[in-house]
């Protein structure tokens, strides 16, 4: 059952991505429209994934939160794209607070809620961070970055699925997604090896960590759940992304 898990959040983050690169080849709207759509998925599903109460309002405020910050950045002049997001994700950890006080006092599971639920408005408001990087001026003509970090999520997500033990897998989905990153550019498009390694080493840690909490928990997830654990590390792939590529090639 665990292995069922892993296999619906890969197929999750494998569309995932794929929309976002494809979306990215269309128009800045197209990239936006996606996220917000992956981030109302995965803002439906981190409740599910936390198994904690008030699922629906805590839903809502992650969401909202994340519908925010994809929509300043898409309509933020820059040149920092990302200048609302912290004020995004203040909005949505106020929200999550105010609904553990309007639930009362004496609840359970009050603590793992607040952290839960704040953690996640983290994660999915930082899929806003794949628009931001849509429109740095490397992903203008061709979206040749956004590309090549596509090719490499999904080498590491492959990676993922083999039937081995952490301590084997986690080294190499790192290593491969790394080394797909500059195979990927220098086959598809004219980004430098540098930048396309560092970029394809992130995506595997996060994918590789996010495989790692899969296979440790004690229960399956349910196809919410599970759907929702593997689009939002894709989506919190989006602000490493950006500022990676800000650092390295903007």
């Amino acid at each position: 059952m665990k292995r069922t898990s892993v296999a619906v959040a890969a197929g999750a983050a494998s569309g995932a991505t794929a929309a976002i690169v494809g979306a990215s080849y269309v128009s800045l709207p197209s990239v936006a429209i996606v996220t917000g759509l992956l981030c109302i998925v995965a803002a439906i599903g981190w409740p599910a994934i936390l198994r904690v109460p008030a699922r629906k309002s805590q839903a809502a405020a992650i969401g909202s939160s994340a519908l925010l910050a994809v929509v300043l950045t898409s309509v933020n002049p820059g040149p920092s794209f990302l200048t609302w997001f912290p004020a995004s994700v203040a909005l949505g950890v106020g929200a999550v607070f105010m609904i553990q006080l309007i639930r009362g006092t004496g609840q359970s599971y009050r603590l793992e809620s607040t952290l839960g639920a704040s953690s996640g408005v983290i994660a999915v408001a930082m899929g806003s961070g794949w628009v931001a990087a849509d429109r740095l001026g490397v992903n203008a003509a061709d979206s040749g970055v956004l590309l090549v970090t596509g090719v490499s999520v999904v080498i590491a997500i492959a990676v993922c699925l083999l039937p081995l033990p952490d301590r084997l897998v986690a080294p190499a989905a790192v290593v491969l997604a790394g080394l797909a990153g500059p195979l990927g550019a220098l086959l598809f498009t004219d980004v430098p090896a540098l930048p396309a390694a560092v970029v394809g080493v992130a995506c595997g840690a996060v994918l590789a960590g996010t495989r790692r909490l899969l296979v440790a928990r004690e229960s399956p997830l349910d196809t919410t759940a599970a759907i929702a654990a593997g689009v939002a590390p894709v989506l919190a792939l989006g602000a490493v992304v950006y500022f990676l590529e800000k650092l390295l090639l903007a």
